[in-house]
């Protein structure tokens, strides 16, 4: 059904572009229209090409492959309104063109701009051309969205799967139109959600997913208990379980996807150890010392987190490192300083996983097909699934940066929409009639106006030396912006309005409507501090993940990083170069609206149609005139049947077709223009009219065709043809079914008896009866065995139950099969293996049974050295490990490294030498049989200027004093004594 066709159904189904609707000025008619198609299923409309998009909140049977077929490569109106025919419209005419362009997902939270953007990239990758390579592309594109939702999803007040960050994806297509890669952009994570949610919603999905679909020997290996209650960051918000959300099963999914798109198994481990890290530290709980410091009060936590010494992480949550030019001064927290560091540490480290996951999702989908030599060739489909505008019953400063996003949008979006409209008018040679409009410039400029805006103000206020806090940062505004419109405060409000605002509240008029923002926490929010010493806390984590997120190459400037909104102004400065970059001409943006489930709520909708500037769209489309199409269309495909010139073939140019078929159809001049390739119909009633002719016409030569005798008689013979045909063709599928069923009949008539003899004599001697059976039994069992075989020498009590006939042989394939496992797994043993391994054995003798913690050694491998190879030192070195060394005045921890040579013991801070012990001075060595990790070196002290004993801390205790008693003993006798 066609857009002009469907135009005799508009009574029933509304008008399915509201170009068209006759009253485009009024509210209520455009609301009709929308209530009227939302009630058909019929959610699309469209105005020209924006596309209006009503969420149903049920599933629709109008996104299967059926319907991507249908809308492929099909002109943009001559189908139903679709967002299959958006994406198709767009890729063609980035085909035919070769230009870049960009889709704009618009609407408010919960509106559904996610899974349209999915709806879009499912259509690319159905509509592309397929080969292996790009459809491994492809895959990776679809499963970016479950892993980008999992990490940077959550549940809030309105909406199950709100994203709580931004995404920008660009779609790189080849000359042929095949996808070739992809990049996304995201940015504006809401950090604050790790630490805090409000009631009613929940911290990101991937915590839940893990916790409630997380593998039992996953969740062991990560400390983890099965019951998010147990975990602070995961319910504050009272809401863990969420019907509509089954977390265990978006966890298979997230598994899946990450491999797919090529996470090694390295990093998956240290992502989700992560994750546990995180849950683990918003468990740690602080208590006031003697001296009014914070101290922890549970340290059973700090074992789980990211591999960093219990002492190192204990320290950098409980002090601050000042520099003083020379000297480093260590100043301990206050309970509360302790909660806020903590808290800032837990966030930084997801927000820069995040990132560092967007990146790893990036470096799958770069482009790697070669299918061109000159890569300016390649052409880009932007989807900007941008933040929905927001309005909760306590609005914060994400709420504020969201609103700015889609105010500046909005400007952008108006902007846009006459720019386009002016620049067609001005190619077809039609006169431009300005259109009057709200610009929301007043309210831009409010927030972002240099020095005066509340950016400006809020970056002042978190830079300034000095008590700043947010009722000084909301004094401030009140001081520059007094008398503004679109500001009040409950200072600046009259008397009436006083009373719906709190004194640390400020309200904006947004052009889509009036927001009261709290003002707690924006500075603390828009500063994002870390404390520079737990940077370098996290650059000694174990996880690969944490180094690379925390890298020393990043510079410990004592300069202020920048804020979170001077940041969040480059991103959309960003998408503004985007919309007006030369290279993507011709933006298509979509706008999504909201009704909520099982009613359509007018009033909903009518704010919605507000804020998403759809009447000022609509005024500016009907400026001029309300339907436009090129003239081969509007003659040949539509309308020449109702003039005599023109029907049935018109021979000259389809311009002079369009001006033979208006003017017969009696058109007066002010009633449409004719462009340069584009006839323009102003009103929409004139071609109301044209249609109903047409329909009419198409009557008169339905009955005159059916009055030809000759008519009848072709018809007749087309009849009997086809007829034939039918039989033929079901005569033959009856003969192949006829011998299928025979077939399988003869096989069951001659098989089964067999086989249930051989079944019920299966426990006889062999013989004819039950031979068949028998080979039978040993294939199925040798088969399932193949399949099921131990992959190691740990697996070899994992062995395939054999039935009785196969017992024997069995038991010699699987004496065959080990030893054969056993060969193998010896030839595999490097000498540092076996180094390692006789290492092993010496430690088992020194602490099996004795030592509390020594189970957890035996799956750590040990290592020659651990020093980086950019390190050198002037000696044979035997074995490195890092310790904490304790002064014996005042048990300060000092990060040292513990390295033995063949002569002697080093104890060094980087390259310099703090300590030697020569093994000779060596007394012996002291443990508990704790799980401390603390050891004590025995140093002979003759003289009274040498240093004495060593107190230390090693993560590697075990290694240590293995290689300490192998090296030792070369050179004198040397105890390692097991402590009380």
């Amino acid at each position: 059904m066609n857009m002009e066709a469907s135009l005799t159904a508009r009574d029933r189904v509304g008008i399915q572009d509201f170009v068209l609707l006759d009253a485009y000025t009024s509210e209520s008619a455009f609301l009709d229209n929308l209530r009227k198609r939302f009630h058909e299923n019929l959610i699309y409309t469209y105005i020209g090409t924006l596309l209006v998009s009503v969420n149903p909140y049920k599933d629709l049977d109008i996104y299967s492959k059926k319907q991507m077929d249908t809308y492929m490569g099909v002109n943009f109106f001559e189908l139903p309104p679709h967002i299959y025919a958006l994406a198709d419209n767009v890729f063609r005419t980035m085909q035919s063109e070769f230009n870049n362009h960009f889709i704009l997902i618009s609407g408010e939270s919960g509106s559904g701009k996610t899974e349209a953007s999915k709806k879009i990239l499912q259509f690319y990758a159905v509509s592309c051309p397929s080969t292996k390579l790009l459809n491994n592309v492809r895959d990776r594109l679809l499963l970016s969205n479950p892993v980008l939702e999992a990490f940077g999803n959550a549940k809030t007040l309105r909406n199950d799967n709100s994203s709580r960050f931004g995404k920008y994806m660009d779609i790189q297509f080849d000359h042929q139109g095949g996808a070739v890669g992809g990049h996304i952009l995201s940015y504006l994570l809401e950090k604050s959600r790790v630490v805090h949610q409000n009631h009613g919603e929940r911290n990101f999905h991937i915590f839940y997913q893990l916790v409630e679909g997380g593998e039992e020997d996953l969740l062991r290996w990560l400390g983890l208990e099965r019951n998010c209650k147990h975990y602070s960051y995961l319910v504050q918000g009272d809401c863990a379980k969420v019907s509509s959300i089954n977390d265990k099963s978006d966890w298979k999914t997230v598994r899946k996807a990450l491999s797919v798109i090529e996470f090694s198994e390295s990093d998956i481990e240290h992502l989700f150890g992560i994750i546990a890290s995180v849950l683990h530290m918003g468990n740690i709980k602080f208590d006031t010392d003697s001296r009014g410091y914070a101290a922890l009060s549970n340290n059973q936590e700090m074992h789980w987190l990211l591999g960093i010494p219990n002492q190192v992480l204990q320290h950098g949550l409980t002090h601050r490192k000042i520099e003083a030019k020379t000297e480093e001064v260590f100043s301990p927290f206050s309970v509360d300083h302790a909660v806020f560091a903590r808290d800032a540490l837990a966030k930084a480290i997801y927000g820069r996983t995040f990132n560092w996951l967007v990146s790893k999702i990036n470096e799958s989908l770069a482009n790697k097909v070669n299918s061109f030599s000159d890569s300016s060739r390649k052409t880009v489909i932007g989807l900007l699934d941008i933040y929905g505008f927001e309005v909760f019953s306590v609005n914060s400063f994400e709420q504020f940066c969201i609103n700015y996003c889609n105010e500046k949008l909005q400007q952008l979006f108006i902007q846009l929409t006459l720019k386009s409209e002016q620049e067609e008018y001005e190619v077809e040679g039609i006169e431009w009639e300005p259109v009057p409009y709200f610009n929301n410039k007043i309210i831009c400029d409010l927030v972002e106006e240099k020095f005066r805006g509340i950016i400006s103000l809020l970056d002042e206020e978190c830079l300034r030396p000095g008590e700043a806090t947010d009722l000084t940062f909301l004094e401030k505004m009140e001081e520059k912006m007094g008398g503004h419109p679109h500001f009040v405060t409950h200072k600046l409000a009259d008397q009436k309005t006083r009373k719906t605002l709190e004194r640390g509240d400020f309200r904006l008029l947004h052009y889509a409507g009036e927001v009261t923002y709290c003002v707690v926490g924006f500075l603390d929010k828009n500063n994002d501090l870390l404390y520079r010493y737990g940077k370098e806390v996290m650059r000694q984590s174990k996880n690969a993940i944490i180094r690379h997120c925390f890298p020393y190459s990043e510079p410990d400037t004592k300069k202020r990083p920048e804020t979170k909104t001077a940041t969040f102004r480059v991103y959309v400065a960003f998408f503004s170069f985007c919309l007006f970059s030369p290279s993507c001409p011709e933006p298509r943006p979509r706008c999504v609206v909201l009704p909520p489930p099982a009613h359509f709520d007018d009033v909903l909708v009518r704010h919605q149609m507000k804020y998403l500037g759809l009447m000022e769209h609509l005024r500016v489309r009907r400026a001029g005139f309300a339907y436009r199409r090129k003239y081969d269309i509007f003659l040949q495909r539509w309308y020449k049947p109702l003039c005599p010139d023109t029907w049935p073939n018109w021979k000259g140019t389809a311009a002079e077709g369009v001006q033979r078929l208006v003017k017969h159809l009696g058109y007066k001049s002010d009633e449409y223009k004719m462009g340069r390739t584009k006839i323009f119909i102003r009103h929409p009633r004139t071609l109301f009219a044209t249609e109903d002719s047409l329909q009419v016409c198409k009557h008169q030569l339905v009955d005159g065709f059916n009055n030809s005798a000759f008519t009848n008689e072709f018809l007749h013979c087309v009849i009997s043809v086809a007829t034939k045909i039918e039989n033929c063709w079901r005569g033959l599928l009856a003969r192949k079914e006829r011998e299928r069923r025979r077939r399988v009949a003869c096989l069951l008539i001659s098989f089964f008896p067999r086989f249930i003899k051989g079944f019920m004599t299966r426990h006889q001697p062999a013989c004819v009866d039950n031979s068949e059976y028998l080979a039978y039994v040993r294939q199925n069992y040798l088969t399932r065995l193949k399949d099921n075989l131990p992959k190691t020498v740990l697996e070899k009590d994992r062995w395939l139950t054999p039935p009785p006939i196969m017992l024997e042989v069995s038991q010699i394939l699987k004496k065959i099969y080990i030893r054969h496992m056993v060969r193998q797994y010896v030839r595999g043993i490097t000498p540092q293996r076996k180094a390692q391994l006789l290492l092993k054995v010496q430690t088992s003798s020194m602490f099996k049974g004795k030592k509390e913690n020594y189970p957890f050694s035996v799956c750590r491998p040990f290592v020659d050295t651990r020093i980086s190879e950019s390190t050198t030192l002037y000696c044979c070195l035997f074995g490195y490990v890092p310790v904490v060394k304790y002064d014996r005045n005042g048990f300060r921890p000092r990060v040292r490294q513990l390295i033995f040579t063949q002569e002697a013991a080093y104890l060094t801070e980087e390259a310099k030498i703090k300590q030697r012990i020569d093994y000779s001075s060596l007394k012996g060595v002291s443990v508990s049989n704790l799980s401390d990790n603390f050891l004590i070196l025995h140093v002979l002290c003759d003289d009274i200027k040498k240093k004495g004993d060593l107190v230390l801390q090693c993560e590697y205790l075990f290694e240590a004093l293995t290689k300490l008693s192998v090296i030792a003993n070369k050179q004198n006798s040397i105890s390692v004594v097991q402590g009380r």
